[in-house]
């Protein structure tokens, strides 16, 4: 074939996948049951571009994260200006935020999204070019309380999609004087072991040296195995704001551990940041996360506003369920396969399935067999119920020749009865 998908994406398919999590009824039914649990905690659904001037996602995701440094599909459009797709979702609901004076609708805003995302990374195991990001953004609120709200959510969201052997990571990367202090602290304990770091830690080492916490590199993770935690340097209101999140996370009944390393990828993050991960066959795999983002808003120009939020890959959840054998929605089968013997049965079989369909009757209709038992074949292939075989015999008696395809019974039914007929066995 002439033309390939591109590299690091994916089709998803009706059936023929090569994996189970790229079936689009695996899909539909995650997405339902994410966009259910989301309204049901009041978070409403925005929908952005996916791509936006290249300077947003500088803004928001920082210069210094990997996002910016290495992994935007960035091109010049033909007016000359630098368009990325879009990286990451909090930095475009924040333009639109603005841009559309969602502010003047109320002090309190709660939105989800359920988007494409597109990073230039090295495609590997878990990670495309092309994902799919749920992730909500609570804004207005600057009290652990909505924070707690937030991590119920995404492990609610985990819960009603079977997932289990949660691990919630916690921890707070503080306000502006617990950064302050803690970069000082970093810095002093790095700078011994500078030329040791990687490269990338070298460069951030002024620019963000919080950011060295995220580095996978081997020899970075080993050095600062004895590095000083943040939370030894968090102001006395960072420290109420993290307790009192704890606190409210425990009459959650949601459990989770204090990790002092977690920073999250992006450089907007204030105090509350949070990982969760699954289980899996001989490993741990990395679901979503998110934490705090005070004072964002406000750096694009908005209000002033408080706001928490995460993201979740659905690429990831997917393969987690499949991993972790979850119980699988079954695809929807048509309750009747109508088997038109001949052409003159081919109209009234047509008006019919119309019928069954405009009373929510899943139906199906054979358009091109001229032998029953290939019409069959194909009621099987497609796990009907039921089989309703219409000839020049049952038009002239005014009935339907119905096979009952597991049990092998068969009865008639009249014409003028049968969509009520299939209404009973729904």
């Amino acid at each position: 074939m002439k033309f390939q998908i591109p590299k690091g994406t994916f089709d998803i398919l009706p059936y023929g996948a090569d994996e189970p999590w790229k079936l689009s009824s695996l899909w539909r039914y995650a997405e339902e049951i994410i966009r259910q649990t989301a309204l049901e905690y009041g978070y409403r659904e925005i929908r952005t571009p996916i791509y936006e001037q290249t300077e947003l996602f500088n803004r928001g995701a920082g210069e210094s994260s990997d996002i910016v440094m290495k992994e935007m599909f960035t091109f010049e459009d033909k007016g000359g200006r630098s368009m990325s797709l879009r990286p990451e979702g909090t930095s475009s609901v924040m333009r639109a935020f603005i841009e559309n004076n969602l502010a003047q609708s109320g002090s309190i805003h709660k939105l989800f999204y359920i988007a494409p995302m597109f990073r230039y990374d090295r495609p590997q195991a878990g990670r495309y070019r092309q994902h799919h990001q749920f992730g909500v953004e609570a804004l207005g609120v600057a009290g652990p309380a909505q924070d707690a709200e937030v991590i119920d959510l995404l492990c609610e969201t985990y819960r009603r999609l079977g997932l289990k052997d949660l691990t919630v990571d916690l921890n707070s990367v503080g306000d502006a004087p617990s950064r302050i202090a803690y970069r000082e602290a970093l810095q002093n304990f790095l700078r011994p072991h500078f030329q040791e770091l990687s490269e990338d830690s070298r460069t951030r080492f002024e620019k963000n040296p919080l950011r060295i916490l995220d580095s996978k590199d081997p020899k970075d993770r080993e050095i600062l195995q004895n590095a000083p935690s943040i939370l030894e340097s968090l102001s006395e209101p960072a420290k109420e704001h993290f307790n009192e999140l704890r606190h409210l996370l425990d009459k959650c009944r949601i459990h989770y551990r204090i990790n002092d390393r977690i920073v999250r990828g992006l450089d907007y993050y204030k105090k509350t940041v949070f990982e969760v991960t699954a289980k899996i066959v001989g490993a741990q795999n990395a679901l979503g996360g998110g934490g705090r983002y005070d004072g964002l808003i406000a750096s694009f120009g908005g209000p002033d506003l408080p706001g928490v939020g995460f993201g979740t890959g659905i690429e990831r959840i997917l393969q987690t369920m499949v991993s972790q054998n979850v119980a699988m929605p079954e695809e929807m089968h048509p309750l009747v396969y109508f088997l038109p013997l001949g052409d003159e049965a081919k109209e009234p079989c047509f008006t019919l399935v119309t019928e069954c369909r405009h009373q929510k009757i899943p139906a199906e209709i054979d358009l091109q067999s001229k032998k029953i038992q290939n019409g069959l074949q194909n009621a099987l292939r497609l796990s009907a119920k039921v089989c309703a075989i219409i000839g020049s015999e049952e038009l002239k008696k005014g009935v339907a020749q119905i096979k009952h395809l597991e049990s092998r019974r068969q009865e008639e039914v009249p014409l003028d009865r049968l969509v009520d007929y299939f209404k009973e066995l729904l």
